[in-house]
């Protein structure tokens, strides 16, 4: 790691630790005041500038606060402050009044050297200008005129935490997007006609369904991106063949699946529709059975277990989700929806709401857990400064997806899904499945048929309360 120039009591800092020194604030052990405290007592209390041996003036000169300065006597904050303001400055020299509650999100956030680096950023000053100057509506028809899209979700996702903009699905709004700029690529007329019913009646009606009920994941649009694709690709295939969708017989079938059945077996959905509306005679879509990958042994998932406990080298983040894995065989999908208030800690007993009733954390895990609670990351920045997520995400109101978590475990080699299927396996096998399945949030006929598999012995323990 690079030295920078600080030289403090305890020798040089570099860039990284000089600047989360200059973040930290509490009550100091010296003097007992509540201020900037960067320093470090000898029994690893905070100390504050003062106490520490003088490390510094950080005063801000312009709003009286210690903090780390962006330029010559003021902190972050106040430079963001103002290049906000000319950023969000609607013409008259004032910042738009509908975009106020952006700003003041902005600026008070806990570390603002990344709201100036977002700032800096050239596509990112257009539409913040373009939005404030009333050059596109500040609404989500008008956003979805802006480039980059990333930025553009990101800076959405503000505005909606804000309260600047009513909430929506950002998934389905960005499959929408991608939807509008895929349809003009399509240029047999026919196709086109028939793309834009699959589309509208059986892709977009399910994504809202779906939408209606929580909100939409990547994989979910990612999936119906890849219907439409394929779609597309098949109508190919049968012109080539010299054939419509009106005169597709079983061959022509059995053909395109014969060229690979895994890759382009999300053409079910397609034809199934063709066949209901009548688009196509009936056929018989080939099916093949996928069955879940092995699981790991018993002896394998105990040493991940230590592995976990013991490699401070691992994130404590990318440490807890796998546990959550390995102990509690949940899968990503519903490991990056818990909140904070999902954790239990009463009479140093840990508990964590999976199912009804909570599952007890053991020991070890309860302190990793009750640890990273305290150090949550993405919490000082605009986008989840009062998060509730467990593991909150980079956007605004968001949590982590679990295509953001999947490749962090999958670098430190852990099998997730053979760990999970493990997992639950060893549980059915220790208690009732149904009990399994009501702490655990899964389905009864689901851990029954895990437990019948594992040769489990509960298979007629009869659920409820046996005290009487």
């Amino acid at each position: 790691m690079r030295l920078g120039a600080n030289h403090w009591p305890e020798g040089y800092l570099c860039g990284r630790c000089f600047g989360h020194a200059l973040e930290t604030y509490g009550t100091c052990t010296g003097c007992g005041v509540d201020r900037l405290t960067p320093g470090l007592a000898p029994d690893g209390g905070k100390l504050c500038t003062d106490c520490a041996g003088g490390l510094g003036d950080f005063t801000c000169e312009h709003c009286g606060q210690e903090a780390r300065r962006y330029r010559r006597g003021v902190c972050g904050r106040c430079v963001l402050a103002e290049r906000l303001r000319e950023l969000l400055d609607d013409g008259t020299g004032r910042i738009r009044p509908e975009l106020l509650p952006l700003f003041d999100t902005l600026w008070q956030m806990k570390r603002p050297w990344g709201g100036l680096t977002w700032a800096k950023q050239p596509h990112v000053q257009h539409n913040l200008q373009a939005l404030a100057r009333g050059q596109v509506a500040l609404t989500h028809e008008g956003l979805g005129q802006l480039t980059p899209w990333r930025s553009v979700a990101y800076l959405r996702d503000l505005l909606i935490q804000c309260g600047v903009l009513p909430p929506a699905d950002r998934h389905l709004l960005l499959f929408h997007r991608w939807l509008d700029e895929k349809l003009p690529t399509v240029s047999e007329p026919e196709h086109l006609k028939l793309l834009e019913l699959f589309a509208a009646w059986h892709i977009q009606r399910r994504l809202r369904a779906l939408a209606s009920r929580g909100p939409l994941t990547s994989s979910q649009t990612q999936q119906a991106r890849n219907e439409f694709d394929l779609a597309s690709a098949f109508l190919n295939h049968l012109t080539q063949r010299g054939r419509v969708l009106a005169d597709c017989t079983q061959a022509d079938v059995d053909t395109w699946y014969a060229g690979g059945y895994t890759a382009r077996r999300l053409t079910h959905s397609f034809l199934r529709w063709a066949m209901q509306s009548k688009h196509t005679r009936n056929v018989t879509i080939p099916h093949r059975s996928t069955a879940n990958p092995a699981p790991i042994t018993q002896h394998r998932r105990l040493a991940l277990l230590r592995q976990l406990v013991d490699r401070d080298d691992i994130p404590l983040q990318d440490r807890v989700a796998a546990v959550l894995v390995l102990l509690y065989a949940q899968p990503l999908t519903r490991i990056t929806r818990l909140s904070s208030d999902d954790v239990h800690h009463e009479d140093g007993t840990v508990l964590v709401r999976l199912g009804d009733p909570p599952s007890p954390v053991p020991a070890p895990f309860d302190g990793m857990l009750l640890d990273y609670l305290d150090q949550r990351p993405n919490t000082k920045t605009a986008t989840n400064p009062d998060a509730r997520w467990l593991f909150p995400g980079r956007r605004a109101g968001q949590p982590m997806t679990p295509e953001a978590m999947a490749p962090r475990l999958r670098n430190l080699g852990f099998p997730t899904r053979p760990g999970r299927t493990a997992a639950i396996r060893q549980l059915v096998l220790q208690a009732p499945a149904p009990v399994i399945a009501r702490m655990l949030g899964y389905n009864d006929d689901h851990t029954t048929r895990i437990a019948e598999e594992a040769g489990g012995t509960w298979r007629h323990y009869a659920p409820g309360d046996h005290s009487r």
